[in-house]
């Protein structure tokens, strides 16, 4: 079979998987959820040597040691995984929750009621607990999912995705519910974007170019972020000790995400108290530091800073620091460099801290603490499908709400239109 009719079979396969999970109760769904949490830990050796192959493979190839630790599975990564499966369980289901209701002059009440989106299509690269994440994401909010993993972590995925489906089997639960196309050819994902009327919602995760491939090609509907540039700005009026561990945090906890800090903004007032401890904790961290012209006066020997270095989403070690003359042109920088991903401020004055929550255009704006923080499970929303920057449907880390939509509904009594 070719690479068209294969894509198209596991479309449809899909949509029949739709139509079961729309059948499916809450607390059919949370069995579901429970027992893929039970399978996972069940099987965490098998998971462990299917990701060591994928591994091998990323080495080889000489991927960074960024991506290959988003790539790599151990048995904590695993627990946590079958962790997001119980927390999503015991969410609340959003099907069929009314929003709204309103009751007409003629009689008739008119209300909003949350339903699911239908299939939607998962694009990603080398990260798979999102399998897990997106599958658990989708199931309760009662969609059928089209998983397209990256090449890299093909055998991870495979493997995560044949315990998932056989556990939602059990429950009685259309096998096409989770679809997993492990086909690692390009071609596989054109023929995913054509099929509008089939799959109704696209939601790319990765870099930059394939995100921008995805909505380029795409027939149906995307959520998208095409980076995470993201910034803090340390406010003369900042704690300097607390805006040290924010900072440090930011970029080191886990530098390949896409909500870790690429560019300090310093305000001028404090550069001389605040670089240089801060930036030997960098350094001492093994941060590559790019500095502007006050930044390396302050703190010479770190690279000076280019300006398409503050365009660039490093995924790495690596920093841009520029020394700012006060919050007006710290924001004039993010709204110029920035990703509407992720931007924070370290500062004790309110009223600033306000201004900056107002005026910066980002999907998560945080005042005194880590743009890490910006993410499903820390919102509380449980495990998430992705960090959406349009500003359609839906922004910010995408949890259960965010995966449905809303119909009218109407009850009457006999009313027509006069």
């Amino acid at each position: 079979m070719d690479i068209k009719h294969y894509v198209f079979n596991k479309a449809i396969e899909a949509k029949a998987g739709a139509k079961s999970l729309a059948r499916a109760s809450s607390s059919q769904k949370d069995r579901t959820l429970i027992k893929m949490a039970e399978a996972l830990k069940n099987r965490t050796k098998e998971l462990i040597a299917e990701n060591r192959k994928d591994i091998e493979y990323a080495e080889k190839k000489g991927l960074s040691k960024a991506l290959i630790d988003r790539l790599t599975l151990n048995e904590k990564r695993v627990n946590e995984m079958a962790r997001g499966l119980v927390e999503v369980a015991q969410l609340p289901d959003p099907v069929g929750e009314v929003t709204k209701m309103w009751q007409r002059p003629n009689g008739m009440t008119v209300g909003k009621m949350r339903v699911p989106i239908g299939v939607i299509g998962i694009i990603y690269e080398a990260r798979p607990n999102v399998t897990a994440d997106a599958t658990s994401l989708c199931l309760k909010a009662g969609n059928a999912v089209i998983l397209r993993g990256g090449s890299e972590a093909i055998n991870s995925n495979r493997a995560i995705v044949g315990i998932l489906r056989d556990a939602m089997k059990a429950e009685g639960i259309h096998e096409g519910a989770i679809t997993f196309i492990d086909i690692p050819d390009r071609e596989a994902v054109m023929e995913m974007l054509k099929l509008e009327g089939i799959i109704d919602l696209i939601i790319p995760r990765g870099g930059e170019g394939l995100i921008r491939a995805v909505t380029e090609n795409s027939r149906i509907p995307v959520l998208k972020h095409y980076k995470g540039v993201c910034h803090v700005f340390v406010d003369r009026d900042a704690d300097l000790k607390m805006a040290e561990e924010i900072c440090l945090n930011a970029k080191v906890q886990r530098p390949g995400t896409c909500n870790a800090m690429e560019t300090m903004l310093v305000d001028e007032a404090v550069s001389g108290a605040f670089l240089p401890g801060m930036l030997k904790r960098f350094k001492d961290a093994g941060v590559e530091l790019r500095g502007c012209s006050k930044t390396v006066s302050i703190y010479p020997g770190i690279k000076e800073v280019k300006d398409e270095d503050f365009h660039n989403e490093y995924l790495d070690l690596v920093l841009n620091v520029r020394v700012v003359k006060d919050m007006d042109s710290a924001m004039e920088h993010i709204s110029k460099y920035g990703s509407a991903h992720s931007d924070a401020i370290i500062t004790m004055n309110y009223a600033k801290a306000m201004r900056f929550l107002r005026e910066v255009d980002s999907s998560a704006v945080l005042v005194n603490a880590s743009t890490r923080l910006n993410d499903g499970y820390q919102f509380g929303l449980g495990a998430e499908i992705g960090i959406s920057t349009d500003k359609i449907h839906a922004r910010g880390p995408m949890g259960l709400e965010e995966l449905t939509c809303t119909k009218f509904i109407v009850l009457g009594s006999g009313q027509v239109r006069e």
